[in-house]
């Protein structure tokens, strides 16, 4: 599938994109890294996962105001939770992005850029991959448990689902702001998931 696509030259435009914010270029380039190697140890498309892994953030740096522009549009949905938190939104207008200029048409690499920050219930595994190697990638280092996250990436994805989804659902309560519901969905389910695998009940 993936052979069709210049990984490099995509990742030469985006080095430009980041010319001024050599930080993103950089976490750009571990998640995409990091990607290639979770799908490797599990078995999926590595290219694939590295396509999406080097997309993700392309609409990272657009300004909010233009973000919400954009979307409004190209009738990209915006919920309340992103008017109220527009860089959510850069996930959903990567998608169109990586669509539009890029010209990637696999819906499963779409969805992972898509879901990437919120997660959702019943990932596929790219969209996994893409959600766990946005959050374990090595330059990151601010979340808690990150050794136990890593390790536990490389040998169950559903499990790595939950610890980051319970952590950042934790971390966002004890803030007191509105919480996406795809990532509140995306919690319950792989709780339930967590739950039943462990025979606990709720």
């Amino acid at each position: 599938m993936a052979e069709k696509y210049d990984i490099e030259k995509y990742n030469r435009r985006l080095k430009k994109f980041f010319d001024d914010d050599e930080d993103r270029y950089y976490h750009t380039q571990g998640v995409r890294y990091t990607a290639v190697a979770l799908a490797m140890a599990h078995g999926e498309d590595y290219q694939k996962a590295e396509l999406a892994g080097l997309l993700h953030d392309s609409a990272k740096n657009i300004p909010d105001p233009k973000k919400i522009k954009l979307c409004e549009k190209n009738d990209i949905p915006i919920t309340p939770v992103e008017r109220e938190n527009v860089y959510l939104l850069h996930a959903k207008l990567g998608a169109y992005i990586a669509r539009k200029k890029y010209k990637v048409e696999d819906e499963d690499v779409l969805n992972a850029i898509t879901y990437h920050t919120t997660g959702r219930p019943a990932m596929s595994r790219l969209e996994q991959i893409i959600f766990i190697a946005d959050y374990i990638e090595p330059r990151r280092f601010k979340a808690p448990d990150l050794p136990e996250v890593r390790k536990v990436a490389f040998h169950d994805l559903d499990e790595c689902c939950y610890i980051i989804l319970r952590d950042s659902v934790t971390y966002l309560r004890s803030k007191g702001g509105r919480i996406d519901e795809m990532t509140e969905q995306a919690f319950c389910y792989y709780e339930k998931f967590h739950m039943e695998k462990n025979g606990e009940k709720s």
